[in-house]
């Protein structure tokens, strides 16, 4: 079966659990796209560690607030009733334990739950900037990343490699071949996204890996 990359697909699974009400934080990159995909009816409220709750959709070019740009950056803006704060009362938030979910990029994570997504040894990088706080503070931790690197390796590892962001915290992973939860040293496939199937899974993955008894196959459109 030939594995096609599809960063849409993971933003989609991943705003379907999203519940209505929540506070939530989208990491830089592939995360954000969350945002656009989240289903009619629910309102989430979104968080930017630099200092606002309440970010709105990505403005239009000629709309751009120079000075209203999120952790990673990018322009942002703000819906009614959103506010401005420093940041040791938004890492308060976070440490707090107010986040329900947070979601962050991957570069590595294990069956134990543990997460690489700051740094690559011998790479010049900022630093973790507050994924360290999120994914300790959030009641929620979900880890989103394309299945395979640019290598063609599985991204389900036994056991992270790279500099470790945090131990022992993610709680779901989404790909674009799966959604898995990760319990007891292990990652429980919950679903697959057609055209994948879980021997395709099995096939590609050397992880301690256990398929859900109420696993499906699901088709994202």
């Amino acid at each position: 079966m030939e594995y096609k990359p599809n960063k849409n697909v993971i933003a989609k699974r991943i705003a379907g659990l999203l519940t209505d009400g929540s506070v939530v934080n989208l990491g830089i990159g592939l995360p954000t796209l969350v945002g656009n995909y989240v289903p009619e009816g629910v309102d989430i409220i979104l968080q930017s560690e630099n200092g606002f709750i309440g970010l709105g959709p990505v403005p239009e070019k000629d709309s751009i607030d120079p000075f209203l740009v999120n952790a990673g950056g990018s322009p942002v803006t703000m819906i009614d009733g959103g506010c401005f704060f420093d940041s040791s009362m938004s890492f308060g938030i976070i440490r707090g334990g107010h986040v329900d979910y947070t979601v962050l990029g991957v570069l590595e994570v294990d069956q134990d739950g543990n997460l690489a997504n700051y740094k690559i040894p011998g790479k010049m990088v900022p630093g973790m900037g507050g994924a360290m706080d999120l994914t300790v503070g959030s009641k929620k931790v979900i880890a989103a990343t394309v299945h395979f690197d640019k290598k063609g390796n599985s991204k389900l590892m036994k056991k992270c490699t790279l500099p470790l962001t945090a131990q022992k915290e993610v709680d779901i992973l989404v790909t674009d071949v799966g959604y898995f939860e990760i319990k007891d040293g292990a990652f429980i496939l919950k679903e697959t996204f057609a055209p994948y199937t879980a021997d395709f899974v099995k096939e590609n993955t050397e992880a301690n890996l256990i398929v859900a008894e109420d696993f499906k196959q699901v088709e994202i459109v």
